[in-house]
């Protein structure tokens, strides 16, 4: 009894509960002659067919297709051949930003459109062939290039050249020069992705390639330090620190002329023209304590020691030269 009441106490697999309303769905089989008796008195049942549809087929517009030579370069960064219209569903799944490809030809509407549609940035830095004897890759198109990358603000990004073979191949390397990667590993990798074509060419750019003209151009042009990518490996030049502390100097010296001017502007509203002339013979008189010059317009001695100011040179340029004039002292 204990046995009977545990067997029934177990569900019924998912796969025999299909099978079953199945089997009750077909129409029940009417045997047109009798079943012959069995010894014993048992008759014979005809067995009934165990049929199951076959699942439906996913159509092609569903597939996610990656494209030719795909694979993930570090956080964010990612790399493939020329992405076709079959892999944009895929692409979709990554959620780009950029989009920057490395050929010269005019990019594909369809590409241009579909990157519209997904608000995607598109960069285009083309470059030939690394190929003998005359086609070379430009060292400030690639320099160019990892600008790009190292600002976080185009992340996730997808580089990609016609096959995501050499062009291709010698940007990551110079990645990999950036995140101090053994000429080794880095030279394994290009390998991979290129055979069976390798080219010595696109291996000796590699190894040559100057990376301080980069970390220039991050500092000037670029995200600086703050917008560098979160790599488990990217080696910064101490210089780039110094870089980034003279840019935020510089960008509070603005800051503090901005003020200075809003600050003239406001006299100059509230208290008319002859506040701002006494303000200025008090800049004059100290520039002269300090043994400037005026300049060819006559400047600070054009205006009287009452702090008056004649109709012509009440204009909007005179906060700007005063200003300017303090600035120097």
């Amino acid at each position: 009894m204990a046995s009977s009441s545990s067997s029934a106490s177990v569900p019924t697999p998912a796969f025999l509960s299909r099978i079953h309303t199945h089997l009750s769905r077909l129409p029940s089989p009417t045997p047109t002659t009798s079943p012959a008796p069995l010894p014993g008195g048992a008759s014979k049942t005809p067995p009934t067919s165990l049929y199951l549809p076959p699942p439906a087929v996913p159509r092609p517009e569903d597939d996610l297709v990656p494209p030719e030579n795909f694979a993930v370069v570090d956080k964010g960064v990612y790399r493939s051949g020329f992405p076709k219209k079959r892999n944009f569903r895929f692409l979709e799944t990554l959620g780009l930003k950029t989009v920057l490809t490395l050929v010269l030809e005019d990019y594909p509407e369809a590409n241009l459109k579909w990157c519209q549609s997904q608000d995607i940035q598109f960069m285009q830095f083309g470059i030939p062939g690394n190929k003998e004897p005359f086609d070379n890759i430009p060292e400030d198109v690639i320099a160019a290039a990892l600008v790009a990358i190292l600002d976080r603000r185009n992340h996730p990004v997808l580089i990609h050249c016609n096959k995501g073979k050499h062009r291709t191949g010698c940007l990551i390397g110079c990645i990999r020069r950036l995140q101090a990667f053994s000429l080794t590993s880095t030279f394994d990798e290009y390998r991979r992705f290129s055979a069976p074509k390798s080219r010595a060419v696109d291996q000796q750019f590699i190894d040559l390639f100057d990376l301080a003209p980069v970390w220039r151009q991050v500092a000037r042009e670029g995200g600086g330090r703050a917008w560098l990518p979160e790599w488990r490996m990217l080696v910064v030049p101490r210089e780039l620190g110094e870089r980034e502390r003279e840019k935020e100097r510089d960008r509070d010296r603005e800051r503090e002329r901005e003020r200075e001017r809003e600050r003239m502007s406001c006299v100059q509203t509230r208290e008319g023209p002859r506040a701002v002339g006494k303000v200025a013979v008090a800049s004059g008189e100290a520039a002269q304590g300090a043994g400037s010059s005026a300049d060819g317009r006559g400047g600070v001695e054009r205006i009287s020691a009452a702090g008056e100011v004649g109709p012509d040179d009440a204009d909007d340029g005179l906060v700007d030269r005063i200003v300017a004039r303090i600035e120097r002292l």
